[in-house]
This record gives structure tokens, C-alpha cells and sequence, in this order.
């Protein structure tokens, strides 16, 4: 980055990579090891100094244990939206997203509550349930 400083994105990403790796009780050592780096190098990472790129992310998630979306958990709005301004570049993913409803955790936690429901006929009153309580498209879109 220009300005010498750490993203905030990876400093997050790190800082979940270290959460992850001592909730296992794993040392840095350890994991450079499983993923082929010095243990300086995890470091880095784990401070946000270096970027992770998307095979090493992937990497760190099997000898973690864990999908690649715990890296991104509870990364606050500010965090997430400093990215793209630090850069200078409107992103418009971003942008989509924010008025996308489904793009929202929610959305996505209803969804896979509702295929949990294993009953057809309960998912479909939940259905039915969920069609009558909402507002046609028109006046939610308006």
C-alpha cells in the first residue's frame, strides 16, 4: 500500500489465522512447516504486514481445520469498506452488495435453516408462512 500501512483486511485476516492457530495450540513454527514457510513468514502474515494470497489462504484453512470464511468472520463495516478506499477504487461488488438481500448473512442463515427442515410439507408451510408475512414485490422494492 502506498501509505506504509498494513490493510486492515489482512491485518484481520492475521489476526484470525493466529486466533485459529492458538485455539489448536499449534506453534508458527508448526505451521510454516505444514505449509511450507519460516516461522517469520506466519508471522508476517498473522501481523497483517503481508498479504495472503488465495492458494496460501486455502492452505492455511485445511491445516487449520477450518473453511476459508473464518479468516473473514466478524470483520467489522469499516474494515471491510477500507479496502477498496484506500485504494482509491470505487468497488462496485461492494456497492451491489450492501442493497443486495442475497448477499446478507441472514439471507444465506435462512436458507440453510430452511433445508434443515427435513419434513417437505413443514418446509412448505414455512414457505407459504414467509409469502404471506411479506410485502409483494413492488411496495419492498419502492
Amino acid at each position: 500500500m502506498p501509505s506504509g500501512k498494513p490493510n486492515p483486511v489482512d491485518v484481520h485476516v492475521g489476526s484470525r489465522v493466529r486466533k485459529r492457530r492458538t485455539l489448536l495450540g499449534m506453534s508458527q513454527e508448526k505451521l510454516g512447516e505444514a505449509i511450507g514457510l519460516t516461522f517469520q513468514q506466519v508471522q508476517k502474515y498473522e501481523r497483517g504486514a503481508n498479504r495472503i494470497g488465495a492458494s496460501r489462504l486455502w492452505d492455511l484453512s485445511r491445516v487449520l481445520e477450518c473453511p476459508i470464511s473464518l479468516f473473514f468472520e466478524e470483520m467489522d463495516e469499516s474494515t471491510a469498506g477500507s479496502s477498496p478506499r484506500n485504494l482509491n477504487i470505487e468497488s462496485p461488488d461492494i456497492k451491489t452488495q450492501e442493497g443486495d438481500s442475497m448477499a446478507k448473512r441472514e439471507t444465506l442463515e435462512l436458507v440453510r435453516a430452511y433445508y434443515r427442515i427435513k419434513d417437505y410439507r413443514v418446509r412448505r408451510r414455512i414457505y407459504e408462512l414467509a409469502k404471506s408475512l411479506s410485502e409483494p414485490e413492488e411496495t419492498a422494492q419502492g
